[in-house]
């Protein structure tokens, strides 16, 4: 086993990663086929276990279903009581969740994690219960049966032909810190079945022709199978990650097809579908694009292409790396994925050329430990270069549609031969000037100086040529004898021989530098695009705006006109009416549109579904389902296709569809947040209402039947009190409903403000008119500067203002007790309060006086449902002003609003 030192980037995720198990409880989740194979017998078996090594856990809720094996072993365990619902005339048991966290044990087991809740419990569904569970750092026990992970719902609905509602999400399973299967073989659960272990008989006989016919169960059980083995792999694969063993183990066989740019990769792809077939083993296909494979010709680009897209189509999941060398970057690939299998061709250098040279399947047979190599052979060319167009021709065989025609760079390289000629020409020029004045030395360096430039233009083929040309006109014309090849003194030879070395590899070197720093300025070029996509998508609130920057970004990556489309309330693909953009594809075959949103696959020109169509049809989809279909028109198919610009759009695409998913989810939160305020108030309205309303009716049902059925009996002083009972409490009910009526159009925003100039004088002279009897035996004191201006506001609404305020002081403050009202000119807004000497407003709740439905003292005496104040602070509010409760420094409290001054009043006439 080979432990290299950590990546400081990996340790410190893996230190957050280990952080955030530390807080969260641990699941394990027993795992089984089907029902009846003893997944909760086992885990109450597990429970039994752990309590005898003193842990603490308790059994949250177990479904037994009348099996009296599993009834015996809750025996000794702590059973939470459950939660009694009543649902439509009958009482459901469900898990009490908030009973659990109270009790905050070290363990709890809670059975069925796919069951959905009644309605009434916090969370639709179980899972989300254990989830919270989870996050208050208590362990959890469950069981699951393989039909409900949601990824494996439609394949079991189409073998076992019955449609399993109730599914978890994958997600959930993948998260579970332990995997226990329970497996059994099917003949013995059809035995259990059969003897009623499972249901009772008559449900028994009606599941053994349905559900749990053996070909069923076989499958269900490979499933199970399969699920555990790939929860057990990617553990395994975690485990090596954290702790840095870049060692491959032979736990799980994984095979990776290494294919080049020539005719033997469409037989690699064909024996690695075999032999990943025949072991039922994962199987991936890579093309490591080196800087010299990047200058390959259009043809064999679109021919590597098309593999890649053969190996998808077989099944393969295809990679494309980018790097320098490719032997080192098959290796880091092959440790990070556990590659068990190398399957690529066999060398085709030969002789000199790998001893010099080296080879690949050399490096791989000497560094690749723990990794068997499987060697395909390629076929015989012939001398006469038959083999050469062999290998064309299987380029241009099912070429992908749209993926036709040939660019050529002849030209571009004859232009660098032509340059090469002319720059050494050039500097023999330079150099036959220097010649006689500067040694020979300087002379090598003016020509190394020509094949560097050579070099960094026009790439290894004319720099070799510039560096051969170099040596030969050196030596022809600057080493005795002149104007002959030959060479009096051997010194010149190695002088010769070290020019031609040392220029060649300078062309070489220069060479890969420039093609790496055209790599590199690619990514670099990738990277700013994607930031600049991810910066926009994150800034946008909306799905509207969202759109308009993929469009965008779409069309400048690609020069493509685009279209994001989205299905209705039907699901059916509609075309967008806002988006009119200069990018947008204004027109696309909905239908073409519709197939690839059903099908959750991509369509259209340049694949092999509907090659036809005029566009290409990606669809946009997250875990969970498609959300919606990019239309993109394309003008060349390369620059959608090719294997780097393809990973950019998959990336691109991906980025669209979490900004959608994240905006939607956004949405839903706050939708489900008003939806809560709602209930919050409508439960608040009716616990008020419930209370303020029973007081007065039951004083007005009692007065109204003691006039009814002791009329005659009664004094006329008894009656008239009666009377006045009936109709002090019907008014009090007048008001509270009033109240509820003007909250209700504030917030709808249907009440229309009528504002006009008043003085504040003749607007608190009509309050305290209108309340002189509730205000007798109490001093009143009005306060107002000398010239205080008119006020611009709707009358009757402040008036309501100011008789909330006073109704407010009078129900909680001591009778007698004196009031003052005062008025105050700003800047712009006048200030207008109500100050009183009663017990004052408790510390902290100044603020919360303004809500609905809030009073100091719940089910007093006092009526009112708590919206005098909260009309209060609306209606000020309306006006453009704002409200405030604070405590005196001398005792009682004071209310006070502002009222903006926005405009001079009008001057008056003098009155006549």
């Amino acid at each position: 086993m080979t432990i290299e030192r950590p990546d400081p980037d990996q340790l410190l995720a893996r230190v957050e990663r280990e952080k955030a198990k530390a807080r969260r409880g641990r699941l394990k989740i027993f795992f089984g086929a089907a029902a009846g194979v003893g997944k909760t017998y086992a885990m109450l078996l597990a429970a039994h276990e752990r309590r005898a090594e003193n842990i603490d856990i308790i059994v949250g809720l177990v479904e037994t279903h009348g099996r009296k094996e599993t009834a015996i072993l809750l025996e000794g365990l702590e059973v939470l009581p459950p939660k009694q619902i009543d649902y439509r005339g009958t009482t459901l048991r469900e898990f009490d969740l908030d009973a659990a966290l109270k009790r905050k044990p070290s363990v709890i087991l809670v059975d069925e994690l796919a069951h959905t809740n009644a309605q009434g419990c916090r969370h639709p569904k179980r899972w989300q219960d254990i989830e919270e569970l989870l996050d208050a750092g208590i362990d959890v026990y469950t069981a699951l049966n393989v039909q409900h992970l949601e990824s494996l719902n439609d394949d079991i609905g189409q073998i076992s032909g019955i449609r399993v509602w109730e599914t978890v999400p994958d997600t959930v399973f993948e998260a579970a810190n332990e995997i226990e299967l329970v497996d059994l073989p099917p003949d013995e659960l059809l035995d259990r079945l059969k003897d009623g272990k499972v249901y009772l008989p008559q449900q028994a006989e009606e599941a053994i022709k349905h559900f749990f016919r053996k070909g069923n169960l076989i499958a269900l059980r490979e499933l199970a199978l399969r699920q555990t083995a790939n929860q057990v792999d990617t553990q395994m694969l975690n485990y090596r990650e954290d702790n840095s063993i870049s060692e491959v183990w032979q736990v799980n066989e994984r095979i990776m097809v290494c294919i080049g740019s020539n005719a033997l990769a469409e037989r690699l792809v064909r024996s690695g579908k075999r032999l990943a077939t025949s072991l039922r083993a994962e199987w991936i296909v890579v093309y490591v694009e080196t800087p010299e494979l990047q200058r390959l010709s259009a043809e064999k680009r679109d021919g590597v292409l098309r593999i890649l897209r053969l190996a998808e189509q077989l099944g393969a999941e295809t990679v494309t790396l980018s790097a320098p060398d490719m032997s080192s970057a098959i290796i880091k690939f092959s440790n990070e994925r556990n590659v068990t299998k190398i399957v690529m061709g066999k060398p085709t250098r030969r002789g000199w050329k790998r001893l010099l040279l080296g080879s690949l399947v050399d490096v791989l047979i000497s560094d690749a430990h723990n990794i068997n190599l499987y060697l395909l052979g390629s076929p015989r060319y012939d001398r006469d270069g038959s083999g050469d167009k062999a290998e064309v021709s299987l380029y241009r065989k099912n070429p992908l549609p749209g993926l036709g025609g040939k660019l050529s760079s002849r030209k571009k390289d004859t232009l660098g031969y032509v340059w090469a000629v002319a720059v050494i020409v050039a500097i023999t020029v330079l150099a036959y000037l220097m010649f006689g004045r500067f040694e020979l030395a300087n002379l090598v360096m003016v020509f190394l100086l020509g094949v560097v430039f050579i070099a960094m233009r026009f790439g290894r083929g004319p720099s070799i040529l510039a560096s051969l040309l170099g040596v030969a006109i050196f030596d022809f014309l600057f080493v005795t004898p002149y104007f002959s090849f030959s060479v009096s003194d051997s010194q010149y030879l190695v002088t010769l021989l070290a020019m031609l070395i040392v220029a060649i590899l300078i062309s070489n070197l220069m060479a890969n530098v420039r093609s790496q720093a055209k790599v590199a300025g690619h990514r670099e070029r990738r990277a700013t695009v994607l930031y600049a996509m991810s910066r926009d998508l994150t800034a946008s609130q909306s799905e509207d705006e969202i759109v308009r920057a993929a469009v965008h970004h779409l069309y400048s990556e690609f020069g493509s006109r685009n279209v994001i489309l989205f299905p209705d309330a039907n699901s059916r693909i509609i075309y967008p009416t806002g988006q009119i953009m200069p990018e947008s594809l204004h027109a696309t075959d909905l239908s073409v549109a519709q197939w690839v949103m059903d099908h959750n696959e991509i369509a259209g020109q340049g694949t092999h579904t509907l090659p036809g169509a005029e566009a290409i049809y990606f669809p946009l989809s997250n875990k969970e389902a498609v959300l919606g279909v990019l239309v993109l028109l394309p003008v060349n198919l390369r620059r959608v296709f090719l294997p780097e610009q393809q990973k950019l759009l998959e990336t691109f695409l991906g980025q669209i569809a979490q900004a959608i998913t994240r905006v939607r989810l956004t949405e839903q939160a706050r939708k489900t947040q008003v939806e809560i305020e709602a209930e919050r108030l409508r439960n608040s309205l009716l616990s008020s209402i419930s209370h303020d309303l029973r007081t007065p009716l039951a004083t007005i049902v009692g007065s109204a039947s003691t006039l009814v059925e002791e009329d005659h009996a009664l004094k006329a002083e008894d009656k008239l009190e009666l009377s006045r009972a009936i109709y002090n409490e019907g008014l009090r009910m007048s008001s509270l409903v009033n109240n509820i009526l003007d909250m209700a159009r504030l917030d709808a925003g249907t009440i229309e403000l009528n504002k006009q100039w008043f003085p504040l004088e003749e607007i608190i002279g009509a309050v305290l008119t209108l309340l002189q009897k509730r205000l007798a035996g109490r001093l009143v004191t009005v306060k107002l500067p000398p010239g205080t201006p008119m006020i611009y506001v709707d009358a009757v609404m402040i008036e309501q203002v100011l008789i909330n305020l006073l109704e407010n002081l009078l129900r909680y403050t001591p009778e007698r007790s004196p009031v003052e009202i005062m008025a105050e000119a700003f800047s712009g807004a006048m200030e207008i309060s109500i100050a009183d000497q009663g017990p004052g407003i408790p510390k902290g709740l100044e603020n919360q006086l303004f809500e609905k439905f809030y009073r100091v003292r719940h089910e007093a005496a006092q009526s009112g449902v708590g919206l005098g104040l909260a009309i209060c602070k609306a209606i000020i509010e309306a006006h453009g002003g704002s409200i405030q409760a604070q405590n005196r420094p001398t005792g009682g409290a004071v209310f006070s609003f502002m009222i903006p001054l926005d405009h001079a009043p009008p001057a008056l006439g003098q009155e006549e």
